[in-house]
């Protein structure tokens, strides 16, 4: 399964990464404690929506790793677009955009929109009520409207 879905859960980490060798390490990361954990899957049922649960906390904890916040880092993630948009200066202003969101706004704004996830099931994936991500969804487009304003 982790497999199959390698592709989603690297544009995922891509988005918060802006770096193909960290993303591909995040994406390892999360396969290998997945495996590892996998007596843990009470219900098999699940197993898509906590394999992602995997992949976005290790991606907090990426970006949680002081050498990854750095000003140099920060200046090469502006200056390089997502393999999974389109090559464009409005895609470059996407990702600036969603950089400016907070982790739990940005993590229900890209499987949303970027996964084309139900509403749903970024709940089960994030492990919040429903109505928690319809309201980080509606704060995040917001802000994206309102950061996307500024800049055109």
């Amino acid at each position: 399964m982790i497999l199959e879905k390698y592709n989603q859960y690297y544009r995922v980490a891509y988005s918060y990464t802006h770096n193909e060798a960290d993303a591909c390490d995040i994406v390892q990361n999360g396969a290998y404690k997945a495996l590892r954990g996998c007596h843990t899957l009470k219900k098999t049922e699940y197993a898509s929506t906590w394999v992602y649960r995997i992949m976005l906390n290790e991606c907090f904890r990426y970006m949680k790793q002081p050498q990854n916040l750095s000003y140099e880092y920060m200046q090469d993630a502006m200056r390089k677009e997502p393999s999974y948009m389109e090559d464009s200066s409005e895609s470059l202003d996407i990702q600036r955009a969603l950089d400016s969101l907070s982790e739990q706004d940005k993590a229900v704004i890209v499987l949303r929109f970027f996964e084309d996830m139900k509403l749903e099931e970024i709940a089960d994936i994030l492990a919040e009520n429903l109505s928690t991500v319809k309201s980080r969804l509606y704060r995040g487009i917001k802000k994206l409207r309102s950061v996307l304003g500024e800049n055109t």
